[in-house]
């Protein structure tokens, strides 16, 4: 099959596009047909070697962890999916090799949910990182309630955006953190805007004078300094960017495939709940633009990468779905 990945760390130069070896699908794990992946920040710290320490590369590495598509084939023990089931999933690992920037994926099924009829394939393909991230973070961690203040950092990009929408319908008034040109985007979403940088603090505290009972740092650095700074008596701080949240009292978060709260999530799509706001789509061959893109940090909601089908049949030389749902058994 086709696929991008890389056979070494580097920069963006080091992803290649071209023929890797097809999925195997163990007995837990069905086969998706990609049709889109979303590009999110920890590819390219992947890519890099920032996560070496924690997760072993199996190279050459796909890299990718988000995908929407539709199931082709079954591993031996799986009944939560049929062939031709619309799904997403955040598809990640204990290592790094098999990831979702290529034609197919062979995912467990613990880490998909059922796709939201009402989003598009790329739209989908958003969900599932973001979505996990802010939902695990403002339910689990922070448990954000009624009536309370929530503070969330890039409230524009990915993860932002997403916690945005959530923690309004959980109640909760929303302070977001955005460049001027998406103020309007964070109000659409139901946030209150205020500029980063210098001044912060003292623009958060007009808005809040006596502080947020929550704040969702995903910077980290001296956005966690004022975070902390800005909590009411009581309150919570939690980061996705940095672990010295702990010596402020707060929680280090990774948010973690489940299943349950994905199909949550679609569930809440399908409502009209939750939107992922695309800003960019690229093929497949061009993945590595679209990491160098995403690596520069101004992206509203998400960069997506697709993956074209010109046939609804499988192409000559192709994993055969039918073959592939009786693999196994």
């Amino acid at each position: 099959m086709k696929a991008i990945s890389y056979a070494r760390y580097g920069g963006p130069e080091v992803l290649a596009y071209g023929d890797v070896r097809d999925p195997k699908v163990g007995v837990d794990a069905v086969l998706v047909k990609v049709r889109a992946a979303a590009v999110n920040p920890v590819d390219w710290h992947c890519r890099e070697g920032h996560l070496d320490r924690i997760l072993d590369p199996v190279f050459p590495v796909v890299p990718g962890w988000d995908v929407s598509g539709v199931v082709v084939g079954l591993g031996v023990s799986v009944t939560e999916f049929a062939v031709g089931d619309e799904v997403i999933g955040y598809v990640r690992e204990d290592f790094l090799s098999r990831g979702t920037f290529a034609e197919y994926v062979a995912a467990p099924v613990r880490t998909l949910a059922r796709k939201p009829r009402n989003l598009s394939f790329e739209e989908a393909a958003g969900l599932p990182l973001t979505g996990l991230t802010a939902y695990q973070v403002l339910v689990k961690a922070l448990q954000v309630k009624r009536g309370e203040t929530v503070l969330v950092h890039a409230a524009a990009g990915g993860v932002g955006s997403i916690a945005v929408q959530l923690a309004r319908h959980f109640g909760a008034r929303v302070i977001g953190t955005a460049s001027p040109r998406n103020h309007d985007f964070v109000r659409g979403l139901g946030g209150e805007p205020v500029e980063y940088g210098e001044g912060l603090a003292e623009r958060v505290r007009g808005l809040a004078p006596e502080g947020v009972d929550a704040a969702f740092d995903t910077i980290g650095g001296d956005t966690l300094t004022v975070s902390a700074n800005l909590l009411a008596p009581e309150g919570r701080l939690v980061s996705i960017a940095d672990g010295e949240v702990v010596a402020y009292g707060g929680r280090y978060y990774w948010v973690r495939p489940d299943a349950d709260d994905l199909q949550r999530l679609s569930e809440l799509a399908e409502q009209g709940v939750v939107s992922v706001h695309v800003s960019e789509t690229f093929p497949l061959e061009q993945a590595a633009e679209a990491q160098r893109l995403n690596q520069e940090g101004r992206t509203r909601g998400k960069i997506v990468v697709t993956v074209g089908w010109e046939t609804e049949g499988e192409e000559e030389g192709q994993q055969d779905p039918e073959n592939q749902e009786g693999q196994g058994r």
